[in-house]
């Protein structure tokens, strides 16, 4: 087998780093909108949010840094970080203490992400106030009156910001952040501005699929949450 020219080689290369600083780009410039706040336009980042399911591959203390890097390298500003499965908490406070500082010092905001699967786990209230920037519920098994519920509880006792992730596309919760789990494409039709559209990275075809999704998501609504780094990792994305 012959090897390719140098040139050609080259010139290869040369289109593929085009192609990434152009995908890059076009999501930093999507990444920003402009809210009304006394009459003034301010400019605000929307949030590209990398979720961390414990379920699929576990991050810890140890390996935090590996996933922060991985994170920025590709654009992300936050981490929805999977502390707390079916009622049991997975980290102490003096981890996630270290956890948090590890996020903010990489430039990364960071939220707890409580996965519920029962309305008898309750929440982890000892997690409370160790840096993080918010706390997400992700909890779409439960009926949505224990949803309703539950956000209250968290709202009526924890001071920070608050989101969930949600598969109903209708849900009526009113946390600070909304998240839609839009990640097939016949669900684009609920991407809109006023909550946060999803990819899922088992659903996308290839890594172009995957930025197109992700743009398009940016692009239309106040943010956009990529499920999961597992997943990237397993995809090569």
């Amino acid at each position: 087998m012959h090897s390719r020219p140098r040139r050609l080689v080259k010139q290869s290369r040369a289109r593929v780093y085009i192609a990434v600083a152009t995908v890059l780009v076009l999501t930093a410039a999507v990444g920003f909108y402009f809210i009304n706040e006394g009459g003034q336009k301010t400019a605000a980042i929307k949030p590209i949010i990398l979720y961390v399911n414990q379920g699929n591959g576990v991050v810890n203390v140890s390996n935090f840094a590996s996933m922060a890097g991985y994170a920025i390298s590709r654009g992300f500003n936050t981490v929805f970080f999977q502390v707390y499965r079916e009622g049991n908490l997975l980290f102490t406070s003096a981890q996630l203490s270290a956890i948090v500082n590890e996020s903010h010092s990489d430039g990364l905001k960071i939220f707890f992400a409580l996965y519920f699967t029962n309305s008898t786990q309750a929440l982890p209230t000892t997690i409370y106030g160790l840096g993080e920037d918010g706390i997400n519920l992700d909890m779409s098994t439960l009926t949505i009156s224990d949803q309703l519920n539950l956000l209250a509880d968290l709202q009526g006792s924890y001071h920070g910001q608050t989101a969930v992730t949600t598969t109903d596309m209708t849900s009526p919760l009113r946390p600070n952040l909304l998240v839609l789990e839009t990640y097939d494409t016949s669900l684009q039709q609920y991407i809109r501005h006023g909550i946060i559209a999803s990819v899922g990275v088992f659903t996308t075809t290839s890594q172009q699929d995957y930025q197109s999704q992700r743009v398009y998501a940016l692009q239309n609504s106040d943010g956009v949450m990529v499920f999961d780094y597992a997943g990237m990792l397993k995809a090569g994305y």
